[in-house]
């Protein structure tokens, strides 16, 4: 997944100009403030060091931060209609029986209920049984708890995305 020399589309990325660039990072993740300490360090001379400034970005957030960038993220099982990145991140779920998608609904309703937003959690690769557990699991944490696994969750969610931003699909 990561990348130890720079690949065009870093190289593209590094290239933008700070208004497209900023638009490019939000896409990965809603926050501003990570957003803004990434596009501080740019230009990154490989991936790894891209994604190692994600990690420390996200690391800083404050729970303001935190907040915004789970305000970017739909509910599990409720991707964003037109959202490429959304259906891709939940299909998972896309398959699932009506009853698994009512169960995650009153599951994500009551985890917002507790905890103030939606159960976030990084859904690339998980079943939506596997996600159902997860959210049935950590209903049960700490405010504090459930923040520092949501940081965690976040920092893969934007791993994932950024490799694919410079990997993938390099900046127009």
């Amino acid at each position: 997944m990561t990348s130890s020399s720079s690949t065009p589309g870093l190289t593209a990325f590094n290239a933008l100009d700070e208004h497209a660039a900023t638009a490019a990072l939000r896409e990965a993740c809603a926050s501003t403030e990570w957003g803004r300490r990434l596009l501080a360090g740019r230009p990154y001379a490989t991936t790894d060091v891209l994604l190692r400034a994600s990690d420390a970005a996200m690391a800083e957030l404050s729970t303001a931060d935190l907040q915004e960038a789970m305000a970017g993220h739909p509910p599990i099982g409720r991707p964003e209609p037109g959202d490429p990145t959304s259906a891709r991140e939940q299909r998972g779920m896309a398959g699932a029986s009506e009853e698994l998608r009512a169960e995650m609904l009153e599951l994500n309703l009551a985890y917002q209920d507790r905890f103030g937003h939606v159960f976030l959690i990084c859904a690339t690769g998980r079943t939506g049984e596997q996600m159902r557990d997860a959210v049935k699991e950590r209903i049960g944490n700490s405010p504090e708890q459930e923040r520092e696994i949501v940081r965690t969750e976040l920092g893969r969610i934007n791993r994932i995305r950024l490799t694919r931003l410079v990997e993938e699909d390099a900046p127009a």
